[in-house]
């Protein structure tokens, strides 16, 4: 047989630049540019340790290659390249495995995450850390009360004349200014897009963040502590899967916690807009510890049901039982199984990495009590571009 090895790609379409990757590999095989992250074949020894920590999937991507793909192409891409014909000269058995192989190449651990089939084409990547784009903050509100431990921020950003078209769903990257400890310039952050696709009023060429200030936060306290009119760098947008359907007959079931309410915002305000009279409906379990750090509370009294059921989930009300998103889920197992089989329901999960097993594991329970397959469904779910999870 030729020498032909397993590429570890990252697929550039997809990669919200989060830099979870590289911070996972422990040999350093992973590095970036100010385009794309991408993976040295040279150091790369297959550990996976990268995979399960990537948000979105971009990490999971293989190819069967005679001669590896080197950096500098990598760097250049704006998508992954098609697994290219491989010429084998070898016995029947070495040409099965190789061809299995092959297969599980293409389609990757995990299967490359799909986005919904109605979904708008996504704009990605038409600003880098070489050429990014200059926002300008219009507004920099505090979403929790006061006393609350949280602080967290809705934060505007104008982009002027710069065109930067976006997406519900979508990322963009945030250059906080200065050097890290080794004396290069600090890591791009990934913020969601909590407005709708035309801005925090139709036809605005601004978005919205949503950012919650972390202890010793770089890019969240450059963020949380920005006035009125201050400058900034971004790049992006980022995304292409975790995308809104366009299909008016869509069940959006959406579950997340803290900040991870940001794209939900631009999902429920786009359908709000757009479709109001939509015959699919939108579903929410969103997590806090108390209603006064759940982002967006007081808005979220004004929806009105026909458009949002909402579950609020609060984890630390004074003499109340803990209640969290998988718990609200057991709660409705009858209709979370039915929307589950229905064929218009989206499913996004978004929030703290922690949530994802419990969140599984309640549809699971919901499922086996409506005679449904949890495990058969959900790959069915993924792989038609109907469930997504990005999470942190």
């Amino acid at each position: 047989m030729n020498a032909v090895i397993k590429q570890h790609l990252i697929d550039p379409e997809i990669c919200i630049r989060c830099n979870t990757c590289e911070e996972a590999c422990p040999i350093d095989a992973v590095t970036h540019d100010d385009n794309n992250y991408v993976v040295n074949a040279e150091i790369c020894n297959g550990c996976l340790h990268c995979v399960s920590p990537c948000p979105t999937g971009a990490i999971d991507n293989w190819r069967m290659v005679a001669n590896v793909y080197s950096l500098d192409e990598q760097f250049a891409w704006q998508d992954l390249p098609e697994q290219a014909p491989i010429k084998i000269e070898a016995a029947d058995a070495l040409e099965d495995d190789v061809a299995a192989l092959l297969s599980h190449a293409h389609q990757g651990l995990g299967g490359k995450p799909v986005a919904a089939a109605s979904a708008a084409t996504p704009e990605i990547n038409l600003f880098n850390r070489a050429r990014p784009a200059k926002a300008s903050v219009r507004g920099n509100y505090r979403l929790t009360d006061a006393d609350a431990e949280a602080d967290i921020r809705h934060i505007i950003l104008d982009f002027g004349e710069i065109p930067f078209p976006v997406l519900e769903g979508q990322s963009i990257g945030v250059i906080p200014p200065g050097i890290d400890a080794q004396g290069k310039p600090h890591a791009i952050r990934l913020y969601s897009i909590a407005s709708p696709r035309d801005g925090e009023k139709p036809g605005a060429n601004n978005l919205a963040l949503t950012v919650k200030r972390v202890p010793g936060g770089i890019c969240s306290d450059y963020l949380c502590d920005l006035p009125k009119g201050a400058q900034l760098d971004v790049t992006g947008p980022f995304g292409a899967t975790f995308l809104m359907p366009n299909d008016p007959n869509a069940h959006i079931l959406m579950i997340c916690t803290g900040t991870g309410s940001a794209p939900f915002r631009g999902f429920t305000e786009r359908r709000r807009r757009a479709m109001p009279d939509a015959p699919g409906h939108l579903h929410l379990y969103f997590g806090a510890r108390r209603p006064e750090e759940l982002p967006y509370f007081g808005p979220l009294q004004k929806i009105p049901a026909s458009l949002l059921t909402q579950r609020l989930c609060f984890s630390r009300v004074p003499e109340q039982p803990r209640t969290y998103v998988q718990d609200r889920i057991r709660e409705d197992g009858a209709q979370i199984a039915r929307l589950l089989s229905d064929a218009n329901t989206h499913v996004y999960i978004c929030g703290l990495r922690g949530m994802e097993t419990g969140v599984d594991e309640a549809f699971a329970d919901a499922c086996r009590h409506a005679g449904l397959d949890w495990q058969a469904l959900k790959p069915e779910l993924r792989g038609s571009g109907r469930y997504h999870v990005e999470t942190y």
